[in-house]
């Protein structure tokens, strides 16, 4: 099946989506979708050494005859291939590293939106960052104390976990139907009183470069 892509019209209708729970909760949502969390440098250096340890061998025992000017350059240049080739390259970045540098990554990115983008500052303490990463395939989901002294823990995990499978999709119409089973489980517990003001952002924060 097709992904939806977080294109101009998956940021229309996640906005609206954001508008229609803050308008039957309390609870105040920020959307943030990333590329990536983290550099995937190194890998795109393993990947580039390993091409060019490969061209090496080659060059050596190849029963063709080459100069020997041509070995430093076709190596170097095997290099070059090779790390660009993965950084355009979510799945070969998945492939060269491990899943815990992936997961430490989006929790660090995550926990450093959390702040940056105000939700902890809250006057109700009642903000909420849904935080997707589109490389790793993985969503991190940070919400104040407020959100989490007045939501049931039991129901809390369950939407927490659909909310992570939604994430390794990492699919907008996927999200979206996420954010609304969310939506319903806020506007359940912590129903809209009219007091809590609109302090932070509805349109999503997307960074895909």
């Amino acid at each position: 099946m097709k992904r939806a892509k977080f294109d101009d019209a998956a940021r229309a209708a996640l906005t609206d989506c954001v508008k229609k729970i803050e308008s039957a909760t309390d609870a105040e949502l920020v959307l943030v979708v990333r590329a990536r969390s983290g550099s995937y440098r190194h890998a795109d250096y393993l990947f580039g050494a390993l091409l060019a340890f490969a061209g090496l061998l080659f060059l050596l025992f190849s029963p063709f005859d080459f100069h020997q000017y041509w070995v430093a350059i076709d190596v170097a240049l095997l290099f070059v291939i090779g790390a660009l080739i993965t950084s355009r390259s979510n799945s070969l970045r998945r492939l060269l590293t491990t899943k815990k540098f992936r997961n430490i990554a989006v929790r660090t990115g995550a926990a450093a939106m959390f702040y940056e983008a105000g939700i902890a500052n809250t006057n109700a303490e009642m903000g909420v960052l849904i935080y997707l990463s589109i490389l790793e395939r993985r969503l991190e989901l940070i919400a104040d104390r407020g959100i989490l002294k007045g939501v049931n823990a039991l129901e809390w995990n369950q939407q927490m976990f659909e909310l992570h499978e939604a994430g390794r999709k990492a699919d907008a119409q996927a999200l979206q139907e996420g954010l609304e089973n969310l939506g319903a489980l806020l506007s359940k517990h912590l129903p809209a009183t009219g007091e809590n003001l609109n302090e932070l952002p509805d349109a999503p924060r997307f960074e895909l470069k």
